[in-house]
């Protein structure tokens, strides 16, 4: 947990030093740094849960909204995703796009 919150300090004090471009519908910089905080935050959030793969989940932030896209193996999974999302500061809402993908 420790190495995780190194690297995302120092990758987002990164963006300080060298800027980072604010996509469209962001209104700061600053707001791009909350994002990807939150981002960031849930997928540490998905590493540290063995009932969440952190791998074949993606996430992304606008606005505090999280949007969660990929592939879980139930129906549990995909709920639980959504639940540690929810439950990380600063989320606002959560767009859970994950689909449902037994193994054949």
């Amino acid at each position: 947990m420790k190495n995780i919150l190194l690297a995302s300090v120092l990758v987002l004090g990164g963006f300080g030093l060298t800027g980072c471009a604010v996509t469209s519908g962001q209104s700061s910089v600053g707001e791009y740094v909350d994002d990807a905080t939150i981002a960031t935050r849930v997928k540490a959030r998905f590493a540290e849960d063995t009932g969440v793969s952190a791998i074949r989940v993606q996430v992304e932030s606008l606005q505090g909204t999280v949007q969660l896209s990929g592939f879980a193996a139930t129906q549990a999974e995909k709920d639980k995703a959504g639940a540690i999302a929810r439950g990380v500061p600063n989320v606002k809402d959560v767009r859970n796009n994950i689909i449902v993908r037994s193994g054949n």
